[in-house]
C-alpha cells in the first residue's frame, strides 16, 4: 500500500500533510518517537517489538502496581508489561494488521509509505538469499577479489605450466642409466692417486658434498619390468661418476622446459634477450625444483617421475639425519603446504622475475613485474583458502622461495666443484651455469 503527499513543487497540500511534517511522530502508545505505522498504529520500535512478542507468546500477564491503571510513559513502560499491552490494544494495534514500514522521500515534504506483512518481508529476505547465493556460485573459484588483469596473468601462467610440463615424464627418452660398479669404474685420473695436497682436498671436498646421501632410482619399463639401482653400502665415491650422466640428461630435460615455459609468457617476450638469458640463468634450477616438488611423494620420500622414481638414503639409515640435508628438508616442507597449481606457477614466476640477478639491466621493469605476480598470489591465497587457516600461507611461501635462493648457491658451487674434477654437464648445463671449457 502506498500513500503519496505533496509535489514539493506544486506548492499543494493535501489532508494533514503539513501536520505530518511539521514535527516529528510520536508512539501512540508510550510517547516516544515514532518509526512508522506498526500493526495499524503510529509506534516506537521498542512498543513495536514489545507487541509481537506478547501475541507470539500469547501472553496474558497481570498488573501488579494499580490493578490495570499504570502510567505508560518511555521511562515507565518496562515496568508494567500487562499496562502496556493494554495501552498496545486500546491505541488499536491489531495483531492481524501486523505490519512493516518503512519511510522514504524526496525533499522536506514528498514521502511515500511502504507497508509489508511479516510474510512478505521474510518472503523478500529469503530471496535476496537466494540471488546472493546464485551470484557466489556462479562466479569461478578465485573470481571474487582478483581483477581482470590478476586472473590473465595466472590463466597465461597455467597456459605455459601445461605446454612445458608433462608430469608423466613421456618424452624423456634416450637417457643414460648409472652403470654397474665394479672395480673397473673410471675414476678420473687425478683422484685415482692424488699427486698433490690440492687434489686429495678436492676429492675430499667432493665426497664431503655428495656421500652423505645417496640417490636411489627404479625404471619400469613398458612391458611391466622393474630396473633397481642403489648405489653400494661403502663411501668410496664412485657412485658420484656412475650417476652423473643420468643426472646430467634430467637436469637438461628439466631445464629445456623451463626455458620453453619463460618464452612462453608474454612479460618475459617483451624484455631484452640480455635480460631474458640473465634471468634463465638466475633461475632455471629453482623452477626446475618447485616443478620436481609437484611430483614428490613425501609419505614414501620419492620423486615420481613417470617409469623412474628417485629417492635419497642415508648411509647411516637414519631419518631425520637426512632430513637435515636441505634439499630434502625444502621439498618436504613445501608439499607440506598443499600448494594449488595457481599458487605454484605464481612462485614460479615470482622466481623467474628477480631483478636482482646477475646481469639484469632493467632491473625496475623486472622489479615490477615480480611484485605483480606477488600481488596476484597474495590475492588469490585470499580467495582461495578459508581464513585463518591460511592467513601466514602467502608469507610461508615467500620464505619457501627465499631458502631456495639460497639452496640455489649451495647447488652451482657444488656443480661447479664437480665439474672441475670431473666434467659431465651438456652443453645446455654449461651455458645456464657459465662454464667454459678448460
Amino acid at each position: 500500500m502506498q500513500c503519496n503527499e505533496t509535489d514539493s513543487t506544486s506548492g499543494n497540500s493535501t489532508t494533514n500533510a503539513d501536520e505530518e511534517d511539521e514535527g516529528p511522530q510520536i508512539c501512540r502508545v508510550c510517547g516516544d518517537k515514532a518509526t512508522g505505522y506498526h500493526f495499524n498504529v503510529m509506534t516506537c520500535e521498542g512498543c513495536k517489538g514489545f507487541f509481537r512478542r506478547a501475541i507470539k507468546r500469547n501472553a496474558r500477564p497481570r498488573c501488579l502496581f494499580r490493578k490495570g491503571a499504570c502510567e505508560i510513559t518511555r521511562k515507565t513502560r518496562r515496568q508494567c508489561q500487562a499496562c502496556r499491552l493494554r495501552k498496545c490494544l486500546e491505541s488499536g494495534m491489531r495483531k492481524e494488521s501486523e505490519q512493516h514500514t518503512t519511510w522514504t522521500g524526496v525533499g522536506s515534504r514528498a514521502a511515500i509509505l511502504v507497508i509489508m506483512s511479516d510474510a512478505a518481508v521474510e518472503q523478500r529476505r529469503a530471496l535476496i538469499r537466494r540471488k546472493k547465493r546464485e551470484q557466489i556460485g556462479a562466479q569461478p573459484p578465485g573470481a571474487k577479489g582478483l581483477t581482470e588483469e590478476q586472473r590473465t596473468m595466472i590463466s597465461e601462467l597455467m597456459n605455459a605450466q601445461m605446454k612445458t610440463f608433462d608430469t608423466t615424464f613421456t618424452h624423456f627418452k634416450n637417457f643414460r642409466l648409472p652403470e654397474v660398479l665394479s672395480s673397473s669404474l673410471e675414476i678420473p685420473e687425478c683422484l685415482q692417486t692424488p699427486s698433490s695436497r690440492e687434489e686429495a682436498a678436492k676429492w675430499s671436498k667432493l665426497r664431503e658434498d655428495l656421500c652423505s646421501v645417496k640417490l636411489s632410482l627404479q625404471l619400469r619399463g613398458e612391458d611391466g619390468s622393474v630396473w633397481n639401482y642403489k648405489p653400494p653400502a661403502d663411501n668410496s665415491g664412485k657412485e658420484i661418476f656412475s650417476l652423473l650422466p643420468h643426472i646430467a640428461d634430467m637436469s637438461t630435460y628439466m631445464f629445456k622446459g623451463i626455458i620453453n615455459f619463460a618464452k612462453v609468457i608474454s612479460y618475459f617476450r617483451d624484455l631484452p634477450i640480455e635480460d631474458q638469458i640473465s634471468l634463465l640463468k638466475g633461475a632455471t634450477f629453482e623452477l626446475c625444483q618447485l616443478r620436481f616438488n609437484t611430483v614428490f611423494n613425501a609419505e614414501t620420500g620419492t620423486w615420481e617421475c613417470g617409469r623412474l622414481s628417485y629417492s635419497l638414503e642415508d648411509p647411516s639409515g637414519g631419518f631425520q639425519q637426512l632430513l637435515l640435508q636441505p634439499m630434502l628438508k625444502f621439498h618436504y616442507m613445501l608439499k607440506k603446504l598443499q600448494l594449488h597449481k595457481e599458487e605454484y606457477v605464481l612462485m614460479q614466476a615470482i622466481s623467474l622475475f628477480s631483478p636482482d640477478r646477475p646481469g639484469v639491466v632493467q632491473r625496475q621493469v623486472v622489479d615490477q613485474l615480480q611484485e605483480r605476480f606477488a600481488i596476484t598470489l597474495k590475492a588469490y591465497i585470499e580467495c582461495n583458502r578459508p581464513q585463518p587457516a591460511h592467513r601466514f600461507l602467502f608469507l610461508k611461501i615467500m620464505a619457501m622461495l627465499t631458502e631456495l635462493r639460497s639452496i640455489n648457491a649451495q647447488h652451482t658451487q657444488r656443480l661447479l666443484r664437480i665439474q672441475d674434477i670431473h666434467p659431465f654437464a651438456t652443453p645446455l648445463m654449461q651455458e645456464l651455469f657459465s662454464i667454459t671449457e678448460s
